[in-house]
Formats: C-alpha cells, sequence, structure tokens
C-alpha cells in the first residue's frame, strides 16, 4: 500500500518512494459544488427553473411570468441552463417560429435541492440579516462583499396579477 503525503508548500504529492506525482488542488472536492451554485445562483434562474417545473412554456409566457426580466438577460439565462443540461429548447418550424422550453430530467431532479435551499433561506434570512446588522456595528466602514450585496435583495413589492 502505498502512502501518499502532501507537501503543503509546493502542493506536490509524493509516494512512498519519493516521486513526485501530480499536484493536486486543494479543495478540488468543492469545485462541481461552486460551478452548480455558480450557475443556479443567478438573480434570474432560480425563478426560470421555477417557472418551468410547471411544464413547457413559450419565451414570451416565461418572460411576462418571470416578470422584471429583459429579453436579452432571459436569453442569456436560458442558453446557460440549456448549455449545462437543465433545460431543453424546441423549435416548432411554424411562421413566425414558435419556442418552447422545459426542464430536463436534470432540471427536474434539481427542484428537490432548489426547494431545501429556498426553504432554508426562508427560514434563516432574518438570522443573516441580524449576523450582518452586527457585524457592520462593529466593523463601521468596512465594504460588503459582492457575495453579501447579492446574497440579500431587498423584497421585490407584490406582484399583480
Amino acid at each position: 500500500m502505498l502512502v501518499t503525503e502532501c507537501v503543503v508548500a509546493r502542493r506536490h504529492f509524493l509516494d512512498t518512494r519519493g516521486t513526485i506525482l501530480k499536484p493536486i488542488e486543494p479543495h478540488h472536492d468543492c469545485r462541481p459544488v461552486g460551478e452548480i451554485l455558480n450557475q443556479i445562483g443567478g438573480k434570474w434562474t432560480v425563478l426560470i427553473i421555477n417557472r418551468l417545473a410547471g411544464g413547457p412554456m413559450r419565451f414570451g409566457e416565461l418572460k411576462r411570468h418571470v416578470g422584471g426580466i429583459s429579453q436579452k438577460m432571459l436569453t442569456a439565462t436560458l442558453r446557460d441552463l440549456e448549455r449545462d443540461g437543465f433545460v431543453n429548447r424546441t423549435v416548432t418550424p411554424t411562421i413566425p417560429p414558435r419556442v418552447d422550453y422545459e426542464l430536463t430530467e436534470l432540471g427536474r431532479d434539481l427542484q428537490g435541492p432548489l426547494q431545501a435551499i429556498s426553504e432554508w433561506a426562508r427560514n434563516n434570512r432574518e438570522r443573516v440579516l441580524a449576523a450582518r446588522e452586527r457585524f457592520e456595528e462593529k466593523n463601521p466602514g468596512a465594504r460588503p462583499s459582492r457575495v453579501g450585496r447579492v446574497a440579500m435583495l431587498p423584497e421585490p413589492p407584490p406582484q399583480q396579477l
């Protein structure tokens, strides 16, 4: 059995014979999680996925239901979701062409984790805001990180249907 030992300063691994093995990036197990959180953490992504959970929708219908999203941003977000395998785009050759979007199996599988994250966020929002307030009181003038500014958006006004 080979015992591998990490030389932290060089971030190389040595086996018991002293052979230098391929460097392994620290926290490499976190990369897939970070990539997915980056994708689903976009301002519009969760709203779009939640709307598509009800079934296929046309572009204009989706734009109306999401509300406040520009055509350019909706197009870009749908393209990213399609590229990552969460959404299927189906073009029906009519005049004008009909384009429908629907969740793939992978996109539907994301519903459970998104629901859990959403529930956690709703249940803990006040605690996070209180912690942020305490931090800002202790650290006046500290600039908020990008994550902090994005993480807690103000409550949107109620939508009228």
